[in-house]
């Protein structure tokens, strides 16, 4: 399966609706397909993210977090933090899915560990 193949075959069961608790959601499983080309891929897979990363589907929202966004930022931080950032500012719906990630990226000598922080603080909804 090629990238292109995995995009296609998660964008076909998207938006779609979250399985019954207890069984195999599908959507999380072609996002899962998807996410296997992070490594390899990143460029063609940022487009997806965008997409659905902003879905107004909070589980989808989720899925593209935990699996996509958090990853993508993990592997190839200095490539795409800037455009996370620019996308939380400009969308609440991407800045919730932000505000999910769980990034460690250990570096000493560099502010990225706080700059994360700082980005997933402010794409926390306003709790007023």
């Amino acid at each position: 399966m090629t990238v292109q193949e995995a995009i296609a075959a998660a964008d076909a069961v998207l938006p779609g609706t979250p399985a019954p608790d207890g069984e195999i959601d599908v959507r999380w499983q072609a996002v899962i397909r998807v996410a296997e080309f992070l490594q390899s891929e990143p460029e063609a897979i940022w487009p997806f993210v965008v997409h659905w990363g902003a879905s107004a589907d909070p589980d989808l929202r989720m899925a593209i977090s935990t699996c996509l966004l958090e990853h993508l930022l993990e592997q190839h931080y200095d490539r795409f933090i800037e455009r996370v950032e620019a996308l939380a500012a400009a969308s609440p719906l991407f800045a919730d899915a932000v505000s999910h990630c769980w990034i460690d990226v250990k570096t000493s000598h560099d502010a990225r560990p706080e700059r994360l922080k700082r980005l997933r603080r402010a794409s926390r909804p306003d709790p007023s």
